[in-house]
């Protein structure tokens, strides 16, 4: 039989949240802030807890006075667009708890990126690591002393919260196989980019389970620059390509078509990400629709209540779905 004292202890702010239909921020807010909450919820949240044996931690309760109400939003390039709405969705939970949102850009550099975690820790209640360059270690030292959530990317015994690769790998491959194509390129991003190993391997697994050939060429930098650095030329075998990011399929795209190569007449090309000029360009590229700002709005909601004083669950990361937008940078393979 379960004691009264176990049962509270197993029990946790998300399992309240999660009965009472709220965000876990909302039910933090309940005990530490009841007056930034609704009557009807509060008092909801309150019955549920009780129902529980949810107790709120009062050591939490008594940090809530010497908040900074501020929460850091690290990027490792903020001229990359993928990140403006990873941005605006983080915004958008920081104005729900009245934060103020501060914005550091690590120029894909570990060292620039903890220099700048050193710098903000202790001025702000929390910290959201976006594509993060650290290694796991360095990453977990930082998540003991400070509320910390990373975003796409998985370390564990933090809490993380990604887009799910591997199936939208899998719809790439099929999507190219049933258009005839045979053998695909994939041009790979930075060498520190986890996101990177998760789509190469994602890919690998699709290809071999569908009987496609494989090659990669790369690393290149995650910009049209590096797109057009990629060693690719159409004369490998390979009818199509698939890129980091939007950006490097760009890239590509025109440095094939400098060389004339058509693009999807005689190599076809998939992007990822989804990010606007990516239908802007000429042909535009199909790719996969990450969600960018739902990443984000989750990622910083999720640090919030940890600063509020949740306990994380992080045995297992928040997996976002995403969706393959098929546009005119893909056709049947060439004979």
């Amino acid at each position: 039989m379960v004691s009264e004292g176990e049962r509270q202890q197993a029990t946790t702010i998300y399992d309240v949240a999660a009965a009472a239909g709220v965000a876990p921020s909302t039910v933090s807010r309940a005990f530490s802030r009841p007056g930034r909450v609704r009557a009807e919820t509060a008092e909801r949240i309150r019955a549920v807890a009780a129902e529980l044996g949810y107790r709120a931690n009062p050591q939490a309760r008594a940090l809530s006075t010497t908040r900074t109400r501020m929460l850091a939003l690290v990027l490792a390039d903020v001229t990359n667009p993928v990140f403006a709405e990873v941005v605006r969705g983080a915004g958008r939970a920081c104005d729900r708890e009245e934060y103020t949102m501060l914005l550091a850009e690590t120029e894909e550099s570990a060292e620039k990126e903890r220099a700048m975690i050193d710098r903000v820790q202790g001025s702000v209640d929390a910290i959201v690591l976006a594509s993060s360059r650290m290694s796991d270690a360095a990453i977990r030292q930082i998540a003991k002393v400070e509320p910390l959530v990373v975003l796409n990317r998985e370390v564990p015994g933090v809490p993380c919260v990604l887009v799910d690769f591997e199936p939208a790998m899998r719809r790439i491959t099929e999507h190219l196989l049933e258009l005839g194509h045979r053998q695909i390129t994939y041009v790979a991003g930075p060498e520190a980019s986890w996101a990177d190993g998760m789509r190469w391997r994602g890919l690998r697994v699709a290809t071999e389970s569908l009987g496609l050939r494989l090659r990669r060429v790369g690393p290149v930098a995650p910009t049209v620059a590096g797109g057009r650095s990629a060693r690719v030329d159409g004369t490998d075998g390979s009818t199509a390509v698939v890129t980091y990011n939007d950006m490097v399929a760009i890239g590509l795209v025109r440095q094939l078509t400098a060389a004339g190569v058509r693009v999807p007449e005689d190599v076809s090309v998939v992007g990822f990400d989804n990010t606007p000029v990516g239908e802007l360009v000429t042909p535009a590229l199909t790719t996969v629709a990450a969600p960018l700002r739902a990443l984000g709005e989750t990622g910083a909601s999720n640090a919030l209540a940890l600063a509020a004083g949740a306990r994380s669950r992080a045995t297992e990361p928040v997996r976002l779905p995403t969706r393959l937008i098929v546009r005119a940078s893909t056709g049947p393979a060439s004979a």
